[in-house]
């Protein structure tokens, strides 16, 4: 069977904003203070604490694998492990730092989310800067909300199902996106709910050495 080959046109997406307007840019290089300053930044509990912990030394035990591409190359201290656009995640889009918002327009979400979607997420850099999701879906008890919202208003759901898929001790990383990990979107859908619409979320990585 013969295969099609397609040209992507990514113009749309070769584009890039100031860093001048982050409100915090963490300084490049891995440790376990970068670990620990991430935690604070965030003013997570112990035990996210302690898991990002347990994972760094993981990471530092751990080989680069052998399996997939060579990635032997990576400078992991020449990455910047923590970058923050806005204060806040917000639900009101018009809320949305003005230089983030004109970003993600470009892309063309806030019209997506209009047309085909029951919920949104849209992360810039290392934290999600908008969540929504429908009215209805919210009161049948579906959550969908960034991951700092839903370590401290659902703490114990969030414990139950937080990195048990892919343990940090599973590889190298693994265990480093455990210890350094940030952002990212939560859901949770209850028994018989049916989500008859996609929740999507974006991720926007801006600037150059950003991990």
């Amino acid at each position: 069977m013969a295969t099609e080959n397609f040209d992507m046109d990514y113009s749309k997406y070769d584009f890039k904003d100031s860093t001048e307007m982050y409100v915090h840019l963490s300084k490049k290089g891995l440790s376990k203070d970068t670990v620990i300053g991430i935690s604070k930044m965030k003013d997570e509990p112990q035990w996210m604490l302690d898991f990002r912990l347990r994972s760094y030394e993981a990471f530092m035990k751990k080989p680069m694998p052998k399996w997939g591409a060579d990635l032997s190359h990576i400078d992991f201290q020449n990455i910047y492990y923590y970058a923050k656009a806005s204060e806040k995640t917000e639900k009101n889009w018009d809320d949305v730092p003005e230089d983030v918002k004109n970003t993600f327009d470009k892309l063309g979400i806030p019209e997506a989310e209009k047309k085909f979607l029951a919920g949104v997420g849209a992360q810039y850099e290392s934290e999600v800067v908008y969540h929504s999701l429908r009215e209805d879906l919210a009161k049948q008890g579906v959550l969908f909300l960034d991951t700092d919202s839903a370590l401290k208003e659902h703490p114990e759901i969030f414990k139950k199902y937080f990195g048990k898929m892919i343990p940090p001790e599973d590889n190298k990383f693994a265990a480093l996106n455990s210890a350094v990990w940030s952002g990212g979107s939560f859901i949770y859908i209850p028994p018989g709910v049916k989500v008859d619409m996609p929740l999507q979320a974006y991720l926007r990585i801006n600037a150059e050495n950003i991990g």
